[in-house]
């Protein structure tokens, strides 16, 4: 089992540094409302944050009713990886992009494979993929597809 989850971790570290490249250096940051709308995606990011349990992070995305837009979801784990930032810094995010951001685990929608008490998350101290009981209180940040 050991070597099944380092070859998950391992994939998704080729993942999220493939996807950065898109991200790095960007001209399609756009700033309104509090939000980053990334057209590389589609997607546009909820530039706060807070912290919640998974269930309680699914109904607050769900109920969100910001920047003029009610359609927000907590994203997939793949959604998430893709605002990840490989630097030599601290974070693994942009930090003028998403300035609250912390240092920590930040919940996704998807359920960690094999283990429904769990579910993905990505620590934005080290870029990581990692998995966290849905007990815990982890960082959530919502996303929606722009329209």
């Amino acid at each position: 089992m050991k070597n099944v989850i380092l070859i998950v971790l391992i994939s998704s570290v080729f993942f999220v540094s493939g996807c950065t490249e898109k991200f790095i250096g960007s001209e399609d940051k756009i700033f309104a409302d509090k939000v980053f709308t990334d057209s590389a995606t589609g997607l546009t990011w909820q530039t706060t944050d807070t912290k919640k349990v998974w269930e309680a992070a699914i109904a607050y995305c769900e109920e969100l009713d910001y920047a003029n837009h009610q359609d927000w979801h907590l994203p997939s784990i793949r959604a998430l990886e893709t605002i990840v930032v490989i630097t030599s810094s601290d974070m693994t995010i942009d930090l003028v992009v998403f300035p609250q951001t912390k240092p920590s685990h930040y919940w996704s929608a998807t359920t960690y494979e094999g283990r429904d008490g769990a579910a993905y998350a990505i620590d934005f101290s080290n870029g990581m993929l990692v998995s966290d009981d849905k007990a815990f209180e982890l960082y959530v940040r919502c996303v929606r597809k722009r329209q």
